[in-house]
């Protein structure tokens, strides 16, 4: 069987099929997806069967969330076959349950009506027994009341039975209003449940993009098309492991890197049983660098003289507006000593869109998930691993102790040349323990990367100050003095040799007549530790069981009539 491969279409590019071309259905399903960092691209499959002559492929079924400007379309058929036009457009599809949808959400409806109504009887049984219990309260105010003088005795009143009853009926009635405020409370509960279902159900139509196809067969045939589109509710995110083994003193250390990807989408249609594969690229960012206007530099214009603004005219003698008026050359606002305001035309500007933002991706990489994959359109995360790589790492150790005198295990890494790593968090284990959480940056291939694993009990660091006073010097012209000297002692435990970085700090002076002197023994091996001024390091390696001191200060001097402060 001969195959012949049919021209390639997109969406916005010719129009106009043949006005009497028969209409032909056709099923297509889904085979691959390709998911970027956000968006992703489907490709569907269709079999037909097609006349001779010209139709028009209908497919019904892609979803509301197709780019139009992305659909293409292309195929293969045992015969000839030519493909005129793509055309797209909107559909708003009845679903097949919209019934059902429609009985459901009238009940829904009525049950909370009905719950409305049950809520406005509890409401008064509560507002009842209220009211119930202020007039108990005002029949206890009754025995403080002087009786009122009669001419014949009253009959005497039993209070002690009255305050009894009183007692009786009070206790009711806050039965009464605690138990219609419980029941409240759980009327107000079962209708957000049902207002939340309501809100649940599915609109009784589906919204979908149709895309329709005119070709032209010489002959009856079979034809294979594809369709590619992208959709922008879809992206993935990745994570990784890095499980450190320290090793021992014959043993070299060893690190595995694995990488895992974090899949979601709402894209409206599932993908079941599909060939998954993530892109690093982003096909939804700028292609070019954006581009510099010429900046220019001027003096600020001298301000323009002020027009002197005119006297106001004399006011009209009453009798004369009046007669302006009758002859149409006065209204009625000035007779009334005001005036309208005259309408200024505003200056017209030419509109100017907003640049955005240009992310470029300077790696790319695809990774094919093994195997066909679901991923349901909820937006859902499907965790999916992608690869391992055993790396040997080069350990080492890092310090701050004016801050904190512990010492830090860190593994230096070269990324193996096969791909690129995206950004995303890692979580860290070091000897089968899990040591806490980290993050990943973009990393090209091949590039070196230094992940930090805790604390490091083998390394035992102490910190003391020696010295720290503050003085005077100079008899004529008297200058202040702030001294201080720290020692730092490190020593390690491990087994094998250990490279070790100490970091501190001196003042940075912001004035040319403070005047800050280092003193160290040994002196820093590094000076503005990345670009940040006054961070020293001291790097060095320490064999088992071997010690290292440093002696560190600093003298910061300035002129006596001033003060300092350090920030």
């Amino acid at each position: 069987m001969r195959l012949a491969a049919a021209v390639v279409f997109s969406a916005i590019g010719l129009g106009g099929g043949a006005a009497n071309a028969a209409d032909v259905t056709a099923v297509s399903a889904i085979d691959t997806v390709t998911v970027f960092p956000s968006g992703a691209e489907i490709t569907r499959l269709a079999k037909i069967k097609l006349a001779a002559g010209d139709q028009r492929i209908v497919f019904p079924d892609l979803p509301a969330q197709a780019i139009p400007g992305s659909i293409r379309v292309e195929g293969k058929s045992a015969g000839k076959l030519e493909i005129g036009s793509v055309d797209t457009k909107r559909l708003f599809v009845p679903r097949s349950d919209a019934a059902n949808l429609d009985q459901e959400r009238k009940r829904l409806e009525d049950q909370i009506e009905t719950l409305h109504d049950t809520r406005a009887l509890f409401e008064g049984q509560v507002q009842a027994a209220e009211t119930q219990r202020t007039l108990l309260t005002n029949l206890a105010e009754l025995p403080k009341v002087p009786p009122v003088a009669q001419a014949g005795a009253p009959p005497a009143t039993d209070w002690k039975a009255v305050l009894g009853t009183i007692g009786a009926g009070y206790g009711e009635a806050k039965r009464l209003e605690l138990e219609g405020q419980a029941k409240m409370r759980e009327t107000d509960r079962r209708i957000k449940e049902l207002e939340g279902k309501l809100r649940a159900i599915a609109p009784i139509r589906d919204e979908r993009t149709e895309v329709a196809v005119f070709v032209t067969a010489d002959a009856p045939l079979e034809a294979d098309l594809t369709i590619r589109y992208q959709v922008p509710s879809a992206a993935w995110s990745a994570f990784y492991d890095a499980r450190l083994s320290t090793g021992t003193k014959s043993v070299a250390p060893k690190l595995e890197l694995t990488r895992r990807a974090a899949i979601s989408q709402t894209t409206g249609e599932p993908w079941n049983n599909v060939a998954l594969s993530l892109s690093t690229t982003r096909p939804s960012v700028g292609a070019s660098a954006p581009e510099l206007r010429t900046m220019n530099v001027d003096y600020v214009p001298d301000a323009p003289p002020a027009t002197p603004v005119a006297a106001a005219p004399p006011p009209m003698p009453r009798a004369m507006m009046k007669a302006a008026k009758r002859e149409g050359g006065v209204t009625d606002e000035m007779l009334a000593g005001g005036a309208t305001d005259v309408a200024v035309e505003p200056v017209m500007q030419e509109a100017r869109a907003k640049n955005a933002d240009v992310v470029q991706a300077p790696f790319q990489a695809i990774y094919g998930v093994p195997g066909r994959v679901v991923v349901p359109p909820t937006g859902e995360t499907k965790r999916v691993q992608l690869m391992e790589d055993a790396i040997e790492p080069a350990l080492s150790v890092r310090t701050v102790p004016m801050l904190d005198a512990k010492a830090y295990l860190y593994a230096k890494l070269v990324l193996p040349k096969s791909s690129a790593v995206l950004p995303g968090a890692v979580s860290l284990f070091r000897d089968g323990t899990f040591v806490g959480t980290g993050r990943l940056p973009l990393l090209a291939a091949g590039e070196e990367h230094e992940l930090g694993f805790g604390a490091d009990d083998a390394i035992r660091v102490k910190h003391a100050i020696v010295e720290d006073k503050r003085g005077e010097k100079g008899l004529i012209s008297a200058s202040k003095t702030d001294t201080r000297n720290f020692k730092i002692t490190v020593k390690s435990l491990h087994e094998r040799t250990m490279a070790v970085s100490v970091f501190d700090h001196i003042p940075v002076s912001q004035q040319q007549d403070i005047k800050v002197t280092l003193s160290a023994k040994p002196q820093p091996t590094k000076a503005d530790v990345d670009d940040k001024r006054g961070v020293v390091a001291w790097e060095f390696k320490l064999d088992p069981d071997q010690e290292q001191v440093i002696e560190f200060g600093y003298q910061v001097v300035w002129p006596g009539a001033k003060a300092i402060t350090y920030r």
